[in-house]
């Protein structure tokens, strides 16, 4: 996706730029994310934030809500895994950083986030990373 200067990039810029980095993921992991749902919200709710002890809402650019691959059991009465993206730290977190692009964030936070629907290492989700 080309941009020129303009307008802060919309939750569904964030959302497409997002789904481009599932798309780019390797088997087995694309396979197992049929029905994972993705959501992008300028900030995390009050509830997550008080759930996950923080205090800034800034801290927080992505969640991973469901159970791991490796823990599903019967998933009959369940709600649907979901990877949530928050709009507003993903974009002071681009510009705080300066030094790489908008579409490498959000695939590094996507993929961050696919890791823990796998149950990933962070050394597993860093190779993933490097992969896709």
């Amino acid at each position: 996706m080309t941009r020129t200067i303009g307008l802060a990039p919309s939750l569904i810029e964030i959302e497409a730029l997002a789904r481009a980095a599932l798309q780019r993921l390797p088997e087995p992991f694309a396979a197992h994310l049929e029905g994972l749902v993705l959501l992008v919200e300028d900030f995390a709710d009050g509830e997550t934030l008080a759930a996950m002890g923080i205090a800034d809402p800034f801290e927080l650019t992505g969640i991973y809500e469901g159970v791991p691959v490796g823990e599903k059991h019967n998933a009959s009465g369940t709600m649907p895994d979901r990877i949530r993206l928050f709009r507003s730290p993903i974009l002071d977190e681009w510009i705080a950083r300066g030094d790489e692009t908008l579409e490498h964030l959000v695939a590094h936070v996507v993929i961050h986030e696919v890791g823990h629907h796998f149950g990933l290492s962070d050394e597993d989700i860093e190779a993933l990373e490097e992969e896709a």
